[in-house]
């Protein structure tokens, strides 16, 4: 349920969700100071309804710098009030922002609703750096997390800060550096996994997995809910994405082999790293006198791991009738995390090549952790030296400590020694 109020003191109207009252009284948090006959002098209840109500409803946002029609002729779907359930009021006013290019939940959203189409530039004006870009101007060339108090500033030149305060929350850091990350929209190539998905699922099937429960249950869940694959990197070290384009896109080609691009490009290569292909050009089939060049991403590692059949194989350039005798693999094995990896890469390369899944039996292992739960990690020398442990209770004790572990089960185990 949402309701319109009036502030007593400022005159100001707010709508919110009635349950969300005290995020802009605090008092009505006070259970032993709050009495409901004190709401009287704090605000005047006008309106009560349910968010469908606003649904559509358009607004006024708190900055214009993408409401200009000259600039963003795509605006005409902005500002406009959606609803999802993922919107709950435990915290907040019940109403959430959407930034497309900044989180998983927006970006969904605004999909569904067509406030954004797939393909389409989005509303981003952070830089690779993490600072704002000159869409807008205040802030330009700042870094995102120093850029706080100047916009707070602005939304209170304008009247309309209602509140302004610091939360404490947890935040994600690169596992690497330790630095903190920002969560944004990138371009990427993709493969369109949605389109198969159906096929994937049916593949999934024809398949033998121990324990059963990972196939029917998790694995499953993930196919079932599978999203086009972003299958592109912005690295240096990675294989070259084989794509050839002109500036905007109006004219791709994407070379199937070594071959191929020698005889549209003229160019006969041994190497295939980034530093060698990247030079060669091919010259336009539809503008004469320019030239397409590679796009200047590589391939996420995982593409790689999901071709390993075939790679492994050299296929489809040598070894053909060997490949094909012995595809799908008799028999795989890895641990439970891959189930978002290296298992569903092979799947749905599978589905997408020939149709059928890309193994026939599958064990799955639990993985083992630290004592305290957390993955090992080399870095954070977690663990016990395995040398030291094999050298005090033998090799085959560890094999039968293992083996008798819920590891077996592809359930995890926190090591002790």
């Amino acid at each position: 349920t949402y309701i319109q109020i009036l502030d007593v003191k400022t005159q100001k109207r707010y709508i919110l969700a009635q349950s969300r009252l005290s995020q802009i009284y605090p008092i009505m948090n006070n259970k032993k100071k709050w009495k409901p006959a004190m709401a009287a002098e704090l605000y005047t209840l006008e309106k009560t309804f349910v968010g469908s109500d606003l649904v559509g409803k358009k607004y006024k946002p708190l900055f214009d710098y993408f409401a200009d029609p000259a600039t963003t002729p795509e605006c005409k779907n902005y500002f406009c009030i959606l609803s999802d359930n993922y919107v709950t009021d435990d915290a907040g006013t019940g109403i959430v922002h959407q930034a497309p290019a900044f989180g998983e939940d927006d970006y969904r959203v605004c999909l569904a609703h067509d406030v954004i189409y797939k393909g389409q530039e989005i509303p981003c004006p952070v830089d690779s750096n993490g600072m704002f870009t000159s869409q807008i101007p205040e802030v330009a060339g700042v870094h995102v997390k120093k850029a706080d108090e100047t916009l707070i500033g602005i939304i209170k030149q304008t009247g309309r800060l209602v509140q302004k305060d610091q939360l404490e929350h947890s935040y994600p850091f690169c596992w690497r550096s330790d630095t903190p990350l920002i969560y944004k929209a990138v371009p990427s190539w993709f493969v369109k996994v949605e389109e198969i998905r159906d096929k994937i699922v049916e593949n999934n099937k024809k398949t033998y997995w121990v324990p059963n429960q990972v196939k029917e249950g998790r694995f499953h869940s993930w196919l079932t809910d599978a999203r086009d694959w972003a299958v592109s990197r912005n690295r240096f070290w990675g294989t070259p994405i084989p794509i050839w384009c002109n500036d905007d896109l109006s004219e791709v080609v994407c070379i199937g082999s070594v071959e191929e691009l020698h005889q549209l490009s003229g160019v006969k290569v041994t190497d295939l790293h980034k530093d060698v292909v990247d030079a060669i050009t091919i010259p336009s089939k539809t503008k004469p006198g320019e030239v397409l060049r590679r796009v200047d991403e590589v391939f996420d590692c995982w593409f790689e791991s999901g071709s390993m059949p075939y790679a492994q194989k050299h296929y489809p350039f040598e070894n053909k009738e060997e490949f094909e005798n012995g595809f799908p693999a008799d028999f795989i094995a890895e641990g439970l995390d891959q189930t978002r990896g290296w298992f569903y890469t092979l799947m749905v390369l599978s589905t997408a090549l020939f149709d059928k899944p890309a193994f026939k039996n599958l064990i799955v292992n639990g993985l083992v952790l630290a004592s305290d739960g957390k993955k090992m990690s080399k870095r954070l020398k977690n663990y016990p030296d395995p040398n030291v442990v094999i050298s005090k209770y033998g090799a085959d004790a560890l094999r039968m400590y293992l083996i008798n572990s819920p590891v077996v089960r592809a359930e995890s185990l926190k090591f002790q020694e």
